[in-house]
């Protein structure tokens, strides 16, 4: 039984998106691995920005800087 977790941060996905990150997921395993899509378990899991770091910075502070310089 294939879990697979999928990390992403909470910018608005739609609720299609995720709907085609689970099918897409399943179909992958299952294609390239011959896993069972009924057993295949897939969950998203939506990071607020300021609980994601990148390169040692908050992910907030990031994408305000780069607002900043655009």
């Amino acid at each position: 039984m294939p879990y697979v977790n999928i990390k992403i941060t909470r910018e608005g996905a739609s609720a299609e998106q995720k709907a085609a990150l689970i099918a897409g997921t399943t179909a992958l395993l299952r294609d390239i691995l011959g896993k069972n899509p009924a057993t295949t378990v897939v969950v998203i899991d939506e990071v607020d920005t300021d609980n994601w770091g990148i390169g040692g910075e908050v992910v907030t502070q990031l994408r305000q800087a780069q607002a900043a310089a655009r």
